[in-house]
């Protein structure tokens, strides 16, 4: 396999395997380019990216700039001469002077299969969506928003027990298994990259903290799939009075039983947290109040006044 002269962009610990791939397959990383150091956790304390930290742990020069929007930005890029530039959830636009400065472009790997979920969250969204399977797509970039003709795409099934967390790092690796041959191909020629159809084209929009407040009024199934794909970010949450509660985990809850004229959404059916919805319901199997430990439902119920038949979230 020819040995490539290789930039790598990327910041969160999605990006860090498919790094240490093309590294362990002998390719020279001139340079990584990451997110700058960013206040983080709970001291708030400026903490560099995990692509920036695992870079220094190998040797490798680390740049990170606010914007490459800049002709000092580009001409720096340019002038590391690399062969092909490798993106894995980097965070920063490229304009044109930056995928056109390597011989073979930017390539980048996308934690969906294209063009379902361009953009931000393509993970969570997939999950969210009820999606029966997601996956990666290796992509020559364009300007536009993951447009870019693919070089080859690999499927993962979402199952029941999906969860964002346990697809991210499934993903993560499936990415870096699939970026060396991807590669090598483009370089060799062997891989043609193939446009991306016109047809079934969906945008995976920024997630937000409200994406995360959870709605009775919803069907159930929405629901339970909204707390396996917002945990840990943004994570899931209902009030209580002035209490925002946290939810970790939850559970289908089978059918709501009670006259549908009185029992409304947001129902508390027993006493195990489980929760009426528009259809069915959902059993909310781990919560956290503010400043307490995470617990069970029925561990919260017995230290909240909360009877059965009373209504979460009503005024």
């Amino acid at each position: 396999m020819t040995q490539l002269r290789l930039v790598f962009m990327g910041t969160p610990d999605f990006a860090v395997p498919s790094l240490a791939a093309l590294i362990a397959a002998g390719h020279e990383i001139v340079c990584v380019y990451s997110q700058p150091p960013r206040p983080a956790g709970r001291g708030h304390q400026v903490q560099k990216s995990p692509v920036h930290r695992f870079a220094e742990e190998k040797g490798v020069p680390v740049r990170t700039p606010k914007s490459l929007r800049n002709a000092e930005a580009q001409a720096e890029f340019a002038g590391l001469n690399a062969d092909a530039a490798v993106v894995a959830a980097y965070g920063l636009i490229l304009p044109q002077a930056i995928l056109d400065a390597p011989r073979l472009g930017c390539v980048n790997v996308h934690g969906s299969l294209l063009p379902r979920w361009r953009g931000a969250a393509p993970i969570q969204r997939a999950i969210l969506a009820g999606d029966a399977e997601t996956g990666i797509t290796i992509m020559q970039m364009d300007v536009g928003l993951d447009t870019g003709a693919m070089l080859s795409k690999e499927a993962v099934a979402i199952t029941p027990a999906t969860t964002a967390s346990g697809l991210h790092d499934d993903l993560a690796a499936l990415g870096a298994r699939m970026i060396v041959p991807a590669l090598a191909g483009l370089a060799d020629g062997s891989l043609t990259a193939q446009p991306q159809p016109e047809e079934g084209v969906t945008y995976a929009a920024k997630l937000t903290r409200e994406d995360g407040r959870l709605d009775w009024s919803q069907p159930a199934a929405f629901v339970e799939r909204q707390v396996r794909a917002l945990t840990p970010w943004p994570g899931c949450w209902f009030d209580i009075g002035a209490e925002r509660i946290k939810v970790l985990a939850a559970e289908p809850g089978g059918a709501a039983t009670g006259a549908p004229e009185t029992l409304l959404p947001g129902t508390l059916l027993d006493d195990r947290l489980t929760v009426a919805c528009a259809d069915g319901a959902v059993r909310l199997t781990r919560v956290q109040r503010p400043g307490k430990a995470p617990v069970d439902g029925a561990a919260f119920l017995r230290g909240f006044a909360l009877p059965v038949g009373s209504v979460i979230g009503a005024p």
